[in-house]
């Protein structure tokens, strides 16, 4: 019933900008804590950047200053603004988060399904 999914990739140039989503979904949940990771062909998943309930941020130096993290917890619903897009950017970026349901009474850990950021011109 829980389910967490991102939006938002796709091909862009360099130096552009795409906006990914990261959006919890069942019946009264709350998005808690996210986080992002990347995963480049024949690279292991890498974290770079969290964003907690309160919003405080903590980001990988290999993105810092580029992407932006942002919450709407009335849409359960993160946000992760990435300007200045490099090729070697380009990867599956998934979110991975904390979700209380009511139903479960619990908070658990789930992930997306990844979407494609390629940025190449």
């Amino acid at each position: 019933q829980v389910q967490l999914v991102e939006s938002g990739g796709g091909l862009v140039q360099p130096g552009g900008s795409l906006r990914l989503s990261c959006t919890a979904s069942g019946n009264s949940v709350s998005l808690g804590g996210t986080s992002w990771y990347r995963q480049a062909p024949g690279n292991q998943r890498e974290s770079i950047a969290h964003i907690a309930s309160s919003g405080n941020t903590v980001y990988a130096d290999s993105i810092k200053g580029r992407f932006t993290l942002s919450r709407d917890n009335g849409k359960n619903t993160v946000y992760l603004q990435m300007d200045s897009l490099k090729p070697e950017d380009t990867a599956v970026y998934y979110c991975n988060a904390q979700v209380f349901s009511p139903s479960i009474g619990r908070w658990s850990d789930y992930w997306g399904q990844g979407t494609q950021v390629t940025v190449s011109s």
